[in-house]
């Protein structure tokens, strides 16, 4: 009897150490470049949500996950490229929560994640163009098309009764995507259409183009931390524009520390959501010292929960199991799942029940698996992003 109790053990806890794992997924964002104010937060959040699930115990047999930060740049292509590349063949990653930028999460996509057959969710690429790329299934989104975006821009400009606008976005996939869905939506007169180059120190011929051509707003489809200030503040240097309506990658805390006079009374909306799901995440996300506030931050803690619950819900950390299971786990029916009960979420999935993961985001993903979102229409009010509704 002895010997038997002491065989079972042993053959216990050799699968135990079988199954338990260290599971490594990817986040990579633009840690440099044009939006590095705002990734800091973003990866945080992801890192949350796999914290969250590692902690229960009850991962894959007590598994854990380890996130691999790498560097998109948000900008550079090739970089983003060979940053992913290490993820999969050096580090082992099974999954990518990323890319930031919509031109970078393209280019991994197609350079590296579809060859390899690793999913990538991105919490913030919104080209329009990603919803009919070739991705074999492999390619999810938390955040909503720029198609949506473009149509929510025009509608703040017409409710206001503002008939000209001059255009400037970033000379990149997002910035063109963008541009194209505000001018197909917007009845009123663009005067000009203009794309600008981020990480220029001078926009006075750019400001000047776009001054000539006149316009009662100016809208810039840029990024906070390069072109988009920089077109912003050479207006306010020549007294080009004051008003200006501001596409979501102008959202972020930087704006207001540097510009906040400059840009009192403009306009712009960003990816938001709000409800208890959201109640939820920033509770969790204030615990930890994260600015819920920052932009993208919902959407990244979303994508990598969905995730770790796409593995839990194929029973194996693998590559396969987060491919074949992202919809199921993301979409009715099932029992909701908010931000804070993923380990409630694990329970019911080893259960073999189903879950609905609704998280901080509300999250429904639809047609090519992407979100179909809401949005955060603010003006700057008093120094501050005041909301004016949420549609």
């Amino acid at each position: 009897m002895k010997k038997l109790l002491l065989a079972t053990t042993a053959a216990t806890l050799l699968t135990g150490t079988a199954y338990a794992e260290e599971v490594k997924v990817g986040v990579i964002l633009g840690f440099t470049g044009p939006i590095e104010s705002l990734t800091p937060d973003m990866a945080a959040s992801a890192e949350l949500a796999f914290k969250e699930v590692s902690d229960t115990g009850a991962f894959l047999g007590g598994s854990t996950i380890t996130p691999m930060r790498a560097d998109s740049t948000c900008i550079d292509a090739a970089a983003a490229s060979a940053a992913a590349e290490r993820l999969i063949t050096a580090d082992g990653v099974v999954a990518i929560m990323g890319a930031d930028c919509s031109g970078v999460t393209g280019a991994i996509l197609s350079n590296v994640a579809v060859p390899n057959g690793v999913v990538m969710i991105s919490p913030s690429a919104t080209s329009p163009g990603l919803s009919t790329v070739e991705d074999n299934g492999l390619f999810f989104r938390t955040s909503p098309s720029d198609a949506r975006q473009g149509e929510i821009l025009a509608e703040v400009l017409e409710e206001k009764g503002i008939t000209s606008a001059a255009v400037t976005y970033t000379n990149s996939d997002y910035g063109k995507g963008l541009s194209d869905a505000f001018a197909a939506a917007y009845d009123g007169e663009i005067t000009i259409n203009a794309s600008h180059e981020d990480g220029k120190a001078d926009y006075s011929a750019e400001i000047a183009a776009l001054a000539s051509a006149g316009g009662d707003v100016l809208v810039v489809l840029g990024y906070v931390d390069q072109g988009g200030k920089g077109i912003i503040q050479a207006s306010a240097d020549t007294g080009a524009f004051d008003t200006y309506l501001m596409g979501d990658g102008m959202y972020g805390d930087s704006l207001i520390s540097d510009l906040g006079d400059v840009v009192e009374g403009s306009m712009g909306i960003v990816p938001w959501a709000e409800g208890e799901g959201t109640d939820a995440f920033n509770a969790l996300g204030e615990a930890a010292g994260i600015n819920v506030q920052s932009a993208y931050t919902r959407e990244s803690y979303d994508a990598a929960a969905l995730i770790a619950l796409a593995m839990a819900k194929g029973g194996e950390a693998t590559k396969e199991a987060v491919a074949a299971n992202v919809l199921d786990i993301a979409n009715a029916p099932g029992e909701p799942i908010l931000p804070g009960e993923l380990g409630k979420a694990l329970e019911i999935l080893a259960a073999g029940g189903d879950i609905d993961y609704v998280g901080a985001t509300n999250v429904e993903l639809i047609g090519p698996g992407e979100a179909a979102g809401t949005y955060r229409y603010y003006t700057v009010t008093d120094g501050a992003f005041e909301t004016v509704d949420i549609r």
